[in-house]
């Protein structure tokens, strides 16, 4: 008699396994970048795609064109979705960044009364009360949208940061209100959703950069992130681990870039390779006798550049930036209780000797932040840019929030599909086996019967 014995389970394959993953979409004035995260075992951010495209719709944070900016995105996701090593995978949901000069942020104080008494304060309850804060009468044009939580108060007892679990009746609480103009924040939705994607959340792009870049330790303790991008240069004030205040200046990296066109005399694409290869913060650092030769316009001689004048003209417009920034600092009112000094993230951290200009002109102690604090070591080096922070902090900001999409992609789908189809057949195929010995059996004692 054979053996009977069914085919064995084929050991599980990780790869077959559902993924949460979260998809970070920085629509910027200078770039349009989407990040996938997933989380590893250890609860790392690890990239699994990053794809990009030039901005050509967005001005200062603020969409100037519809269909160029719906391009733009579809040309990131595009990008996005070629860069997948994992299968096919299809981008829909995006935690979508959202910045420019129409920002505002002021601070509101409210209240909330519980009606069942015989439960702890739950969840629900803190949602209700965040939900409340939305219905606030804004000036004309404006709408709310983000509301964040600082300190709590129930039934008297201050400086709560968590009252889930607490007894008690009535709720106070201090917020941070961001608000902005409803027709910019349209546009963004319209952009978003023309380009075929669906937003699940809405981040103001200094606190993703920030949860990039910092640690909860320098939020405890105090700190001043400042996002030099592009367009604008956002500010985000974090004391007791608490955002304390956030602010938009209207200049960033391409207002230098224009300081140095019209400085120089020279093309826009000139003064921008110039800025980025040969720019410094610190006019003394650089030398007279460093010269970068531009080649003219057809029928014309090349120009010659000093770094020193070109120091020159960088360092005119950053020392306004870095007073605006210092203003921001002041008028926020912890600007002694900062003793984490200052991150500089964003494209224009880049600059040289950016960081002894922000330590001279504000007298705090300042240091460039890479988006390194959350992600896994194994994410290609190319991401660590400070560029990143705020696509790889949105990617955070969406698995906090609990934004993620449960996936599993098309070729995972095949290979599971083909696994349990072996399996199956080989059941078969020792139930079939089980019946055919059985009639051998059944033949072979009936032969014998015969015989005898």
């Amino acid at each position: 008699m054979k053996d009977k014995s069914f085919a064995k389970k084929p050991t599980e394959n990780k790869t077959n396994v559902d993924r949460s993953i979260v998809v970070g979409l920085d629509i910027g004035t200078t770039k349009i970048a989407c990040f996938v995260g997933v989380k590893n075992e250890h609860g790392k951010i690890e990239i699994i795609s990053m794809g990009k495209s030039k901005s050509l719709g967005v001005k200062k944070g603020v969409v100037w064109n519809i269909q160029q900016t719906i391009d733009s995105i579809e040309k990131a996701i595009e990008d996005t979705q070629k860069n997948v090593k994992e299968g096919n995978l299809v981008l829909k949901h995006v935690v979508v960044g959202i910045a420019g000069q129409h920002i505002r942020s002021m601070q509101n104080r409210g209240s909330y009364s519980r009606t069942d008494l015989s439960r702890e304060i739950s969840k629900e309850d803190i949602k209700a009360f965040i939900n409340d804060m939305y219905g606030l009468v804004m000036n004309p044009g404006e709408e709310i949208i983000t509301v964040i939580p600082q300190e709590y108060n129930v039934d008297g007892e201050l400086g709560i940061k968590d009252p889930i679990g607490m007894a008690g009746s009535r709720m106070e609480a201090n917020f941070h209100i961001i608000t902005g103009q409803v027709s910019n924040v349209k546009n963004i939705y319209n952009c978003v959703q023309r380009a075929g994607l669906e937003i699940d959340d809405v981040i103001l792009e200094p606190i993703a950069s920030a949860d990039a870049v910092l640690n909860e330790e320098e939020k405890e303790a105090g700190i001043v992130l400042v996002d030099i991008g592009g367009g604008t240069t956002d500010v985000a004030i974090f004391h007791e681990g608490i955002i304390r205040h956030t602010a938009v200046i209207p200049y960033g990296g391409n207002v230098i870039t224009q300081d140095i066109r019209k400085g120089c005399k020279i093309l826009e694409r000139h003064a921008e390779n110039l800025k980025v290869n040969f720019g410094s913060a610190v006019a003394d650092k650089s030398s007279e006798n460093e010269v970068v030769c531009i080649p003219g316009l057809k029928g014309q001689q090349s120009k010659e550049i000093t770094f020193k004048t070109l120091a020159h003209i960088i360092e005119s417009r950053m020392t306004e930036i870095i007073s605006l920034v210092k203003q921001q600092i002041d008028n926020s009112g912890y600007a002694d209780e900062i003793i984490g000094g200052i991150v500089i993230t964003g494209g224009g951290s880049k600059l040289k000797h950016l960081t002894q200009l922000f330590d001279f002109k504000t007298g705090m102690s300042s240091r460039i932040g890479y988006p390194c604090e959350h992600l896994a070591n194994e994410n290609n080096q190319d991401l660590l840019s400070p560029m990143y922070s705020t696509g790889i902090g949105l990617v955070l900001k969406g698995f906090e929030k609990g934004n993620q999409m449960r996936i599993v992609n098309s070729k995972e789908q095949d290979e599971d599909t083909e696994e349990r189809g072996k399996f199956f057949s080989q059941v078969l195929a020792g139930v079939k086996n089980f019946f055919v010995d059985e009639e051998e059996e059944d033949e072979d004692e009936n032969g014998k019967e015969k015989k005898n």
